[in-house]
């Protein structure tokens, strides 16, 4: 496995505001309905432990971890199924992008898997372009790197996946050289060269 340095990329984080919940962020950006005020019994104390913890993140910083995340669970499930290897390396992937608790990261990620399942075809261009907006050329990179760890989370970097990476490069705007440039570290992991 590649050692990919993820991290944010920001200067410094600006202080949390509050009464923002990136609960609701992450319901905004995928399209559901905010369901605070209908919270049941059936949530246990742990969960309402880690969405208060998930709530003292910056908007910002909780929009880009939603997008980044999403985009992740889109290459994962480019094959029609997230492994249970693709799923933990997401889970790391988000820990460190978002320096967030493991639980934390769990969270996210179930989020976004779900929502990728639910709606991902028509929310995928959607998504992507929304990360694109929102972060950096290098952020951009970063997200690039991930998505081939993701996919190569088991071993392998099938077609599928390889090419739906292709997809969300351009969409990225990343010229076909910088494309390769990046894919050809995983060489080792691409189904298509291993014959």
């Amino acid at each position: 496995m590649h050692g990919v340095g993820v991290s944010l990329g920001r200067e410094a984080a600006t202080p949390p505001e509050s009464g923002v919940l990136v609960i609701s962020f992450l319901n905004k950006l995928f399209g559901r309905e905010d369901d605070r005020t209908t919270q049941t019994s059936s949530d246990t104390e742990t969960v309402r432990r880690i969405t208060r913890e998930l709530d003292r993140l910056d908007p910002d910083e909780a929009r880009y971890l939603a997008a980044f995340a999403f985009v992740l669970a889109r290459v994962a499930n480019s094959d029609s199924q997230i492994s249970e290897e693709e799923s933990h390396r997401m889970e790391e992937v988000v820990r460190d992008v978002g320096e967030l608790s493991e639980a934390q990261a769990v969270l996210v990620v179930q989020i976004a898997k779900s929502q990728q399942l639910l709606k991902g075809g028509t929310e995928n261009y959607l998504v992507t372009r929304e990360f694109s907006k929102i972060s950096d050329r290098g952020q951009k990179e970063r997200l690039l790197r991930c998505l081939f760890e993701i996919s190569a989370a088991d071993d392998s970097i099938s077609l599928v996946e390889e090419n739906e990476v292709k997809i969300i490069a351009g969409e990225l705007k990343f010229e076909h050289p910088e494309f390769s440039a990046i894919r050809s570290q995983y060489n080792e992991k691409r189904s298509i060269l291993k014959g």
